[in-house]
């Protein structure tokens, strides 16, 4: 009898058939466990802890879809999105020196140069002597760099259009505020892509 119900007692914890075991438990009606809670249980904290990082990995991926096809943008405009990037805030704010432009996109001044060069040699912008301090010169656009960045901010509209074509005006609104809070939250220059911290020397051609 004691042999017995060892041999019983221990068949409770093992899923094996046969003369003085259990059988293996039974599942309840949904084929989850005997109560039906166990493994939706389970399934339920592995579903949370998806939830928990969608946001992040969401934003990441959008964010590196969204810049791929603006690079296509750009490129078809003869631009690099550098390059784009560097015209718009000149564009916006022309008489910065090279310096204060170097400060505000966080990019070494030395992969700068080789920007600002670029822009410069194809006409689009133009030093100038900054008239509060004669040792640095002032970056402004030309003619034909206000035409090119008329250009770049249309495609920058098509590209805007194109990315929230499935949100209604509402959403988008909403979006772009919880976004921009985000944003503000983790104290990011407003306008200012974080790409120009990291920027490589192929990049600043």
């Amino acid at each position: 009898m004691i042999v017995n119900c060892v041999l019983w007692c221990r068949g409770n914890d093992t899923d094996r058939t046969g003369p003085g075991r259990a059988g293996p438990i039974p599942a309840g009606p949904d084929g989850t466990g005997p109560d039906g809670t166990a493994q939706a249980e389970q399934a339920q904290t592995e579903q949370a802890g998806r939830k928990r990082t969608d946001i992040a990995f969401l934003i990441a991926q959008l964010g590196a879809y969204a810049a791929e096809r603006f690079g296509e943008r750009a490129a078809a405009l003869d631009f690099t999105r550098p390059q784009a990037g560097l015209l718009r805030l000149i564009s916006r704010e022309p008489g910065l020196s090279q310096q204060a432009v170097a400060r505000r996109l966080g990019t070494p001044p030395s992969r700068l140069v080789a920007l600002v060069d670029g822009l410069e040699q194809r006409g689009l912008i133009e030093r100038r002597r900054n008239p509060g301090d004669r040792r640095n010169y002032a970056l402004h656009p030309t003619a034909a760099g206000e035409q090119a960045m008329a250009a770049l901010s249309q495609a920058s509209l098509e590209h805007e259009q194109a990315i929230s074509a499935p949100l209604t005006q509402a959403e988008r609104a909403q979006l772009s505020k919880l976004l921009g809070k985000l944003a503000a939250a983790h104290d990011l220059v407003p306008g200012i892509h974080p790409g120009y911290r990291n920027l490589s020397e192929k990049e600043s051609r």
